[in-house]
């Protein structure tokens, strides 16, 4: 990576409370997801806002393809954020990939996070005996498979899929994130989520955690956000979204910034 991890991972704070939240976006998309969110929020917090290193809007020439092999690496990455700019106590969001990094994070670091806010989260997305994760493994490696042929297609197929909500900004807006990211990053980082289980470390999570789920998401079943209420090892609720799709900081921004206001003020 670059010599200045701030600067490579594009890292801003912005806001004028007292509090610290951090926005940490999932894979596809970058920090610009959260910009309909950052309204409800910058008046009352200092937000910290970075991307990803597989986001492309980061030279892809710091991805390094060992390092990132695990979800380690991204871990790594958020903690030297945190301690770059000093903070020593933050309310954390992420999404999806980067809830997994928040719950990995915790465990490594629990003094850092008052609490964890995970958007579209799973341990694992493979089904298992006594576990529904969503997928099986011949689907997922058929996704890889498309991914691989012709990516312009399946990022057109998919991004639809995963808004869900009829949203077409909201599909634009995504299908644009992910055609910035490379190819080759995009899939080998997709490759690195589907192959991740956390399930045996949930219970070293002592962090509180609010799950928020939406109705119907094509990646995550709702049946998920009740195993991680049930194994995460803190106090922990679920926020049960009335709404479709994996991306609601982009279907329904206004929504999700009620689901997280309540879960900040618990």
């Amino acid at each position: 990576m670059g010599p200045n991890i701030l600067d490579a991972l594009n890292v801003r704070v912005v806001g004028s409370g007292k509090r610290i939240l951090v926005l940490a976006h999932g894979l596809g998309t970058d920090q610009s997801v959260w910009s309909r969110i950052l309204p409800y929020f910058r008046t009352h917090y200092k937000v910290v806002l970075f991307d990803l290193v597989c986001a492309g809007s980061v030279n892809p020439d710091y991805f390094d393809f060992n390092r990132y092999s695990t979800l380690d690496a991204f871990v790594d990455d958020l903690l030297q954020i945190l301690d770059a700019l000093r903070v020593d106590r933050c309310f954390y969001v992420g999404h999806s990939l980067s809830s997994m990094i928040g719950i990995l994070a915790a465990i490594r670091r629990p003094e850092l996070f008052a609490k964890l806010i995970l958007i579209g989260a799973s341990p694992r997305f493979l089904n298992d005996t006594d576990y529904h994760g969503g997928f099986e493994l011949g689907e997922v490696e058929k996704v890889f498979v498309a991914m691989e042929a012709n990516y312009e297609a399946w990022v057109n197929g998919y991004a639809p899929l995963a808004v869900g909500a009829d949203v077409p900004a909201a599909v634009r807006e995504f299908s644009r994130t992910l055609f910035n990211v490379r190819p080759d990053i995009s899939l080998f980082v997709s490759r690195t989520v589907f192959n991740s289980d956390l399930r045996d470390k949930l219970k070293l999570v002592k962090v509180p955690c609010c799950i928020i789920q939406t109705a119907k998401d094509v990646s995550v079943p709702s049946s998920v956000a009740l195993y991680l209420k049930e194994h995460l090892g803190g106090r922990n609720t679920v926020e049960m979204m009335n709404v479709e799709g994996h991306l609601p900081h982009l279907s329904a921004p206004a929504l999700l910034a009620h689901h997280l206001n309540r879960a900040l003020s618990r």
